[in-house]
C-alpha cells in the first residue's frame, strides 16, 4: 500500500501548488514565453520539447510524479497561451516521461532488471531501455500526426507570438504594485523571481536529496504565500476537489482489490499458461488494464516473479518479452485514473474540464487497447534486430 500512498500525495502536488501558486502570479506565463524563445517561435516544436524534458528527467533518475508535476502545469499552460491542443501536449508530455522510465536508473528500470538479476535470467538493462524508449518515440509520433501537430510548423502566428516574447521580457520593478497589471503580466518582477527559486529548488530537492515532492510543494507554496499573502486569494477555492476525491476512490478500491488477492489470483493464471507466446500477450493487456488504474511499480514486481516460465522458454526471446510487459503496463500511465492522468486533468485550461475528461478517457482506452497489441508484435512476434 505504500506505493498507492505515494501516488496519492503526487496526486495532490499540482493541486495545490503548480496549479494555483505559479499561474496565480503570472510565472508560468513567463516560463511559457521563454520556451517559445527557446524554440524561435515554432510552435510545433513546443510539443517536443516537453517530451525530451519528460524523457530526460525520468532516465536520469527521477520519480515519474515529481517529474510530471513540476512539468504538467507549465506544459498546459503553454498549450493554453499558444493555441495547442491541451490534450496533445499532455500526452506528449507523458509518453517522454514513459520513455526515460526503464532507464537503468529510474524505479521502473530498477525494479525490472533488479528482478531479473535475481533469477538469473539473461537480460540487457540497455535494450530494455532502447526498446520502450524507441517505441514510445514511435507513439509520440502516431499521436503528433494525429492530433495534427504538423500544422503547427507553419503557423503564421508563430512568428507573431515569437517576437512579442522577444521585446519587453524583462522588467524588474520593485514597486510594481504600482504598475498595471497587464504590464507586468509577461515581465519577470521580484515576485516571480522568487517563484522561479521556488520551482528550481523543487526540482533539486527530487532529483538530488529525495525529499517527499509533496512536503517540499506545501513548503514552498507557504513561503511563496507569506511573501506576498494578498495575491493568494482564492487559492483554496481553486483545488479541484473532485478529481482529488476521485483518484482517492479509485487508489482505495484499487487496494482494497490488492489486499483480498484479486491481482495476485490474476497473475498466477497468467503464469500457469502453456503457450508463452499469448501468455506473454495476455500479461501485456492485464498489464495495461491494471496500471491505468493502480500502480505501475507494484504491478511490475508482482507480474514478473509469476513470469518466470515465460521468461525462461527457449522459444522466446527474454528480452522482448520483459519489454512487451514493461511497455504495456507504463504506456497506459495517461489514464485519467492514474496519477499523472489525474494531473493532467486537474491542470487542464481552454477547455471544459469535464469535456477534457472524456477525451482523455477516450485516449486511454485507445491506448490499452491497442499499445499492449503494438507491444507484443514487435518484441514477440517480430522481434527487435538487436
Amino acid at each position: 500500500m505504500d506505493e498507492y500512498r505515494i501516488a496519492l500525495a503526487g496526486t495532490l502536488q499540482p493541486c495545490n501548488v503548480a496549479n494555483l501558486r505559479f499561474p496565480k502570479n503570472g510565472t508560468i506565463d513567463l516560463i511559457s514565453r521563454w520556451g517559445l524563445l527557446l524554440v524561435r517561435g515554432n510552435t510545433g516544436l513546443i510539443p517536443w520539447v516537453m517530451f525530451a524534458l519528460g524523457a530526460l528527467l525520468t532516465s536520469i533518475g527521477t520519480s515519474a510524479i515529481p517529474a510530471a508535476s513540476i512539468l504538467i502545469p507549465i506544459a498546459l499552460r503553454i498549450a493554453f497561451q499558444y493555441k495547442i491542443n491541451p490534450l496533445m501536449m499532455g500526452l506528449m508530455l507523458l509518453i517522454g516521461v514513459t520513455a526515460g522510465g526503464f532507464s537503468p536508473l529510474h524505479l521502473f528500470g530498477v525494479v525490472v532488471n533488479g528482478m531479473m538479476d535475481s533469477k538469473n535470467i539473461p537480460h540487457s538493462p540497455g535494450l530494455l531501455f532502447l526498446n520502450t524508449f524507441i517505441l514510445c518515440v514511435i507513439i509520440a509520433i502516431i499521436v503528433f500526426i494525429l492530433f495534427s501537430g504538423l500544422r503547427k510548423f507553419t503557423r503564421k502566428d508563430s512568428v507573431k507570438h515569437y517576437s512579442a516574447a522577444a521585446t519587453e521580457i524583462i522588467d524588474i520593478n520593485v514597486n510594481q504594485e504600482e504598475s498595471s497589471e497587464d504590464s507586468l503580466k509577461e515581465r519577470l518582477t521580484w515576485y516571480k523571481g522568487f517563484t522561479l527559486i521556488g520551482i528550481a529548488l523543487l526540482v533539486i530537492l527530487a532529483l538530488d536529496y529525495n525529499v517527499h515532492m509533496g512536503f517540499a510543494a506545501f513548503g514552498v507554496g507557504l513561503v511563496l504565500s507569506l511573501i506576498a499573502p494578498k495575491r493568494q486569494e482564492g487559492v483554496l477555492q481553486s483545488i479541484p476537489w473532485p478529481i482529488i476525491l476521485m483518484v482517492t476512490g479509485i487508489v482505495t478500491y484499487v487496494g482494497v482489490l490488492e489486499q483480498i488477492g484479486v491481482i495476485k489470483y490474476i497473475t498466477h493464471l497468467i503464469a500457469g499458461m502453456n503457450n508463452p507466446i499469448m501468455a506473454t500477450l495476455t500479461a501485456s493487456f492485464v498489464g495495461g488494464i491494471i496500471s491505468s488504474f493502480a500502480s505501475t511499480t507494484g504491478f511490475l514486481a508482482a507480474i514478473i516473479p509469476l513470469a518466470i516460465p515465460i521468461l525462461k522458454d527457449p522459444h522466446v526471446s527474454s528480452i522482448g518479452v520483459i519489454s512487451s510487459i514493461s511497455f504495456a503496463s507504463s504506456i497506459v500511465d495517461i489514464s485519467p485514473f492514474s496519477t499523472n492522468g489525474a494531473m493532467l486533468l486537474a491542470n487542464a485550461q481552454g477547455m471544459n474540464q469535464n469535456e477534457f475528461f472524456r477525451k482523455l478517457l477516450i485516449a486511454s482506452v485507445c491506448f490499452i487497447a491497442l499499445g499492449p497489441g503494438l507491444a507484443w508484435v514487435i518484441f514477440v512476434e517480430i522481434g527487435t534486430p538487436w
